[in-house]
Formats: structure tokens, sequence, C-alpha cells
């Protein structure tokens, strides 16, 4: 029957200008090759198009039909199809030809109408009626392959195998029909010969490197991004505000009427196949002009069928998407034009190769090998720095494929200049400087808060210092609702940022800051099982605790999370040995270090060894404000405020004075009635506050005030190397006895270190100011808000029975005995 098949067929060709021959692609090859050129098929790709679209031509487009039998001969003859692929087309043209004409009269008679309109301009119109003359005197002389003959043929025949390569790992380029079907696998320069000039004019991709990265970030971000974050705060706006931010973003973003327009309409927004499928021609580029392997090229496309099927459940969605996606970045709504003829064979044709099943594109085998592909593109300690530091600078997913790669010089200065100014970070205090930004302490904190809440069991809502605002306290209320998420990312992804930033700036040894890029790694995959869990407790997180100096980032994380193709689902996600950028204190050590209080900032981590630039800043406050020069100076002052202190001197200059009002007005009388220096001055100030009892330093134990201070010089002499590891962890266990000798809870400390703050402050205009502020930050303090003031509202006073919940997760301080896990 197949011979009957390509008899039938060779007969055809006849009618263009061809001699009888025995079999349709019984051609000299070159000689093939040269007629398709002549007839403007100049590549396998043109081919396929030209195919494609005479296959699915209208009712009385005989001439088209006629003009793809020769092509598929043609192409048959000159190796652009193998002989198999040619009668293939061949038989799907015959049974359109057969379906279209009843008999052979039909067909020759609309050949001369469609092709005299026309104007048969080859200037063989002779020749052409000359061979329907023969044919038809075939037909009925019952001569050859007669009309009936073929429809019986036809009719013993199975149906016409399918027009696209059958390989599994071929079957993702149905993709790419949308720009130029793939009907020989695998690539060659034959397919796109000029694939390389397509890439550098469209894309202004100039080499396999270039190609790649754009690729990645198709896959991983695309011009997706930007416009479903947009829409999703459209979506929050009113008419008015859409229209403010039309006009706002007219120059930098020529989209945003059509965008503005989709969120008023109703319209789905959903344009994800406009990356996806432009990664698949991309693919097809790259291995047609052998800038990809075909293995590489193959995983591509079937990374793109992966993440299309994971978004789309058919074809249609995926056009509509895809028109959605070139309407924004055309700025053109698209929605009302005609659908092109490609788009109508597409989604309607029989031979289509849409007409395989979406989710059928790919075979389990196919799609681990594309997964782990795109994840070995994607294994280094850096890809985790780039997903972390994307969310806030989404440019870094333009670097995927080598993150380590040189940069701009102007990029280099500018992350200098970030660490500089808004970290206080220079070259010259090396890569163990950046340790202090990680806070396993704080991630602690906020896990307490939050198993606390989710028990029903809250810090204080007001202290007699005063009460946190509204928003304070439902700030930290909040922390009730994501107790289920561990807190590590709040502080991890900053971390991560700085990081990026300071191996961008080049100012540092990069191998140490790896290290610290694989032990943030190993942290993150401990505490968070998948890219899902990482990501929802950031949301939680960033919803719960925003930072009002920034913009939120709860847009960019929710895309994350549902985006299939962003980094963070593409990442090497295994714990390694575990490890950590910085070391995390005991629980004791943390409260000790706590008890500093809002005499300094919070406390997070460990103090480390400063730099010389740092050491210099601290050696000149603990020089200007308590008169020491060295190390020897340091250990025996913190000795004098462990055994004596400031609490000692009220003790003996000035309590006695409560036992006798009398003396204590002469006193103050004698000092006032003459001139007094600056000692005398300070005196007279303090009799003073001991006769009115000042904020109660006449009745509270004043022993707080040199905690505070003992704990800060420790923290100082830390930081300058006066004190090593050991001596500094012996200062704290003494301070930490010290205030469990001395209290009973944070309220009567906070109490304790006002009066001696207030008490032992000198004479100065801004006194009011100082202890407003003062009092502003013991609140937050204590009540735990704002969240992130200081860590009193989690931890248990020194010498306390453990009174707090145990933390849901994991991520907790050594010698925690309320650990569950």
């Amino acid at each position: 029957m197949v011979d009957a098949l390509n008899a039938w067929w060779a007969q055809q060709l006849v009618l263009c200008d061809w001699a009888f021959t025995p079999h349709p692609m019984a051609v000299d090859a070159v000689a093939a090759e040269q007629r398709l050129l002549q007839l403007g098929i100049t590549d396998r790709g043109v081919l396929a198009d030209q195919l494609f679209f005479a296959l699915g031509a209208p009712a009385g487009s005989a001439d088209k039909l006629l003009g793809a039998l020769e092509w598929a001969a043609l192409a048959g003859a000159a190796g652009w199809l193998s002989q198999a692929q040619a009668t293939t087309w061949a038989h799907h043209l015959t049974r359109r030809i057969t379906s279209d004409y009843s008999d052979q009269r039909a067909w020759l008679s609309d050949l001369r109408r469609a092709l005299g309109a026309k104007g048969w301009e080859t200037g063989a119109d002779d020749r052409f009626i000359d061979a329907c003359q023969a044919l038809a005197d075939l037909e009925s002389e019952g001569v050859g392959v007669t009309w009936q003959v073929l429809d019986a043929a036809l009719a013993q025949l199975p149906p016409p195998a399918s027009l696209w390569p059958q390989a599994p790992e071929a079957q993702s380029w149905r993709l790419n029909a949308l720009f130029r079907p793939v009907v020989g696998y695998p690539a060659s320069a034959a397919d796109w010969p000029d694939a390389s000039q397509w890439l550098t004019q469209i894309w202004q991709v100039h080499d396999r490197e270039q190609l790649l990265e754009v690729i990645l970030w198709l896959s991983a971000q695309g011009e997706r991004q930007r416009w479903d974050i947009e829409a999703r705060e459209l979506l929050a706006m009113d008419h008015a505000q859409r229209q403010e931010w039309q006009r706002g973003a007219a120059n930098d973003a020529p989209y945003a009427p059509v965008l503005t327009t989709f969120v008023n309409q109703g319209e789905p927004l959903e344009w994800a196949a406009w990356d996806w499928l432009r990664l698949v021609e991309l693919a097809w580029a790259g291995a047609c002009c052998g800038w990809l392997s075909q293995a590489e090229a193959d995983d591509l496309a079937a990374h793109a069928a992966d993440l299309v099927s994971r978004r789309y459940h058919d074809w249609h969605a995926v056009l509509k998407a895809y028109l959605r996606g070139q309407s924004l970045f055309e700025g053109v709504d698209r929605r009302g034009m005609t659908p092109s003829a490609r788009h109508k064979l597409l989604m309607h044709a029989p031979y289509s190769p849409w007409r395989h099943p979406l989710g059928a594109l790919l075979d389990e085998a196919t799609r681990q090998a594309s997964q782990a592909r795109l994840k070995a593109w994607r294994n280094t300690p850096h890809h985790w720095l780039l997903a972390l530091a994307g969310v806030r600078e989404p440019d870094v997913m333009l670097r995927q494929l080598n993150p380590s790669a040189p940069l701009p010089e102007q990029r280099r200065a500018d992350a200098a200049v970030y660490l500089q100014d808004s970290l206080g970070l220079h070259a010259d205090e090396g890569h163990q400087v950046l340790a202090r930004y990680w806070l396993p302490a704080q991630a602690h904190h906020l896990n307490q808060l939050a198993a606390d809440a989710v028990h029903g069991v809250l810090p204080p809502s007001q202290t007699r210092f005063g009460q946190p605002t509204p928003d304070e306290l439902k700030q930290r209320n909040a922390v009730k609702g994501v107790s289920r998420h561990a807190a590590t990312i709040h502080m991890a992804e900053k971390f991560a940022f700085y990081l990026h930033m300071a191996l961008d700036s080049g100012l540092f040894e990069r191998e140490p800051l790896m290290q610290h890029a694989s032990a943030l790694r190993s942290c993150l995959c401990r505490f968070y099982a998948t890219p899902k869990r990482l990501l929802e407790a950031w949301f939680a997180w960033e919803s719960c605790l925003p930072e009002p100096e920034h913009d939120s980032l709860i847009n960019e994380i929710a895309w994350h999370l549902e985006d299939p193709g962003s980094l963070f689902h593409w990442l090497d996600w295994r714990p390694d040995a575990w490890c950590e950028p910085g070391e995390r204190p005991t629980l004791s050590h943390f409260t000790a270090m706590s008890l500093v209080g809002p005499l300094n900032s919070a406390v997070w981590s460990e103090p480390q060894l400063e730099s010389p630039r740092e050491c210099a800043d601290i050696r000149e406050w603990v020089e200007s404000h308590y008169h020491l020069t060295s190390a020897d100076d340091m250990q025996e002052f913190l000795t004098f405020m462990l055994e004596a202190g400031d609490r000692q001197e009220y003790q003996i200059n000035y309590a006695p004075y409560t036992l006798n009002p009398e003396r204590l007005a002469a006193e103050i009388a004698i000092l006032e009635s003459g001139d007094c220096g600056e000692e005398e001055r300070h005196h007279l100030l303090r009799l003073r506050r001991v006769s009115t009892n000042e904020d109660g330093c006449n009745d509270v134990d004043m022993a707080a005030w040199d905690i505070a201070q003992l704990v800060d010089l420790a923290i100082a002499a830390r930081q300058l190397g006066w004190l090593d590891k050991q001596a500094f962890a012996e200062v704290l266990d003494r301070a930490y006895q010290l205030a469990a000798d001395h209290y009973a809870g944070w309220q009567e400390y906070a109490a304790g270190m006002y009066a001696g703050f207030s008490f032992f402050m000198g004479d100065t205009p801004e006194r009011e100011s100082f202890l407003a502020g003062f009092r502003q930050a013991l609140v937050a303090w204590i009540c735990g808000a704002p969240v992130l003031a200081g860590p009193w509202a989690s931890l248990d006073f020194p010498g306390n029975k453990p009174r707090h919940f145990a933390p849901l997760h994991i991520d907790t301080l050594p010698g925690d005995q309320r650990i569950l896990h």
C-alpha cells in the first residue's frame, strides 16, 4: 500500500515539471537541494514552517498542497528529512487532498484554477496543462495509480504517523512550534543556519555563556517577576491609585497601561509562558548554532516543559498566557486581535504538534535528567546567596551561570560604598568581620516569643516607666501567628545579603567568604526541610516584622513562593556537616550579655575581636568614659565593678544621709552657700537627689547600674582583645550570679538600672531627654515591643526557674533545658 502511495505521489510531481519517476525521492541529492533553494526553502526550519502551513491551508488551496508534495520529495531526496519523514508528510498531504477532492478531475481542476489565479508566473503554463492532460489520460485509461486505487490504498493503510520527532527527549520541542516547528531531531545547523546572527540581533547574545545566562534568567525570573509583583500591588489599589501609578510608571514601564487594563478588567494575571516558551526558542537556537550540546538543549527545553506543565492545564491556557506577556512586552493589548494562522493551526489542526497532551510532554526519565542538569548549574553556595540576595536585588538573577565571574568595576564600587556607608565595613577589617552579622540569639529570641505567645503567655504590656504604643503591641502580639515558622531566615537573609555585597565588592578574600556561604546553606537546610518551608517562614516573619525604613518584601517573597521557576526551587538543598557562619552563645551567656540592657544596643551574638579601625573607636570610648588605657586597667576595673562599683559609693557616701535628714539638709545648705568645684557640684546634685528620693534612689537596689556597665565594658574588652574567650566567659558568669543575687526579675532589674542611671548622671541640659529616652528603651526591653528592641521578654532572669515554653524549632541556644527535640 505504501508503494501505491509513493507511486501516486511521484505521478503528481509531473505537475511540478518533473519527469515521470518510479519513486518521488529518486532525485540527485545536490539537485534536490538546489531546487529547494530556488523555491525559497533555505533551510530545514523554513521547510518545517512551509509544510506546516501548507498542510493546514484553507479549502481551495490545491496549489499549496501540490507545492508541499514537491517540498517533501525534495527534502527526502536532499537528506533534509529522512525518507520515512518525507513519506509521512506525503501521507498526511495525500489524505488531505483526497478529503478535499472527490476525484482526480476535481483535484486537477482546482489546481488549474489556483495556478491560473496566480498568473502561473513560472512560464511553464503549457507544460503544466500537458501534465494535467497526461494524468487525466492515465486516470481514464486506468493506468498507474488511479484515484480509486489511491482511495483503496489509503483505506488499508493505518493512520499516518506523527509528523514530529518521537524520541522522549524530543517531545519538549513541541513547545517551539509557536515559533518554528521542529521536524528534524537532533538539531543541526541545517535547521537554522543564521541562529547565531538571530541571537546577536534580537537578544544581543554573542556566545555560549551569555546564552545560558539569558536562558537561566528566563527560567528563574524573566519579565514576569516585575509584572507579577506590580500586578499584585495594583490589585491592592483603588482606581485612582492605579491611574496615578500608571502615570508615574509611564517613562520606564511602557507596559503600564496594558497591565492596568488587565487588572481593571479582571483579566487572568498570568503570563509566565512568555518567558518559558522563549526559553525553548533560545535553547533550540543554541543547539542549532553549536553553542549548546543537544543534551543541554534537550534538558533546557524539558525544564521549560516542566515549568509550563506545573502552571497550565492545557495548550489554550499556554497560548493565552503567552499573548498576555507579548501584550505587556510590546505595550499593546493584543487580546482583541485576529488570531494568526499559526495560532489557529496550533490549536485546531489535527496534525498540530500541540495535539499532544501538555501533561505528557515529559516522561519521568527526561524530567529527572532535566532537573539534575538545572540543579547542577546552580549547585554552589554562591547560588544560595544569589537566591536570598535576589529578593532584595532582582538584577542578580542575570548571574546564575557563574556567580563568581568578574564584575564591572562600577558594580564593585557600588558594593564597596554600600558596605562602608550602610554597614561601616571597610576593606582593612578582613573577612572575619562578617561574623558579627550572624545573629543566632536573635532567632532564638523570636522563636521563644512566638512559642510563648501561642501558649497565651505574653510579656507585660505596661511598666512603671510607661507602655508601648498600640502599634508596637500589635506587632508583638502578631508573633503568635508565626510560631510554626523558624525565625532563622529573618536574620539569615540579611546576613546573606551582606555576604553577597562583600563578595561583589572584591575587598575581601573570596575563599573565607565562600566558607561562610557554605555554612549558611548548611544552617538553612537544617532548619527548613524544603524551599517552600523557608519561603513560607520568610513571608510570615516579614509580615510580622516589617522594617519601616525599607520597602516591604512581602510581594517579592510571595512571588518566589508561587513561581515554580524561582531559583529557590532549584538550589542544591542538602545539609552538610553542621557549622555556622558565626559562633552561637550559650543561653546563660546570652542572658548575661543581655544584662547590658538599653545601656547599649541588643547583643545578639558572641562579641568578636574587632578590626584596628573599630578598636580605635572602642578604645577612645573606654578611655574617655572610664579612663582605661590597657588590658590591666580594664581587668582591675572589672574586678572593682564586680565587688564594689557605683553602688558602694552610694552606700558609703549617700545612704547614711537617709537616716539623718537634718544632717542632709545642712550639708546641702553648706554646699549651696559657697562656690563649688566640679566634684563638689556633682556631690551636691546627688545629695539633692537623695533628699527628694529622686527615681527611688534611696529605695531601689542600684547594683543593676554596675552590672550593666560591667557587661558593657566586658564586651568592649573582648572586642579589643583585652579579654580572651575564657576570661570573658568568667566575667559573664559572675555578672549573671550578681544579678541573681540582687534581683528577682527583669522589672526589678530595670528599676535598679534606671535609678542608677538617673542618680549617677552628671549635670547636663539634656538630662530630661536622656531620662525620657532611657525610660522608653526600658519599656521596649521589658515588654518586647518593638520585638527586636531587646531580648528580656524571651529570657528567664538569672537565677529564676524556667518559665518560658519550649520553642517549637531546633534553632535554639546551647544550654536551653526546655528543648523538646
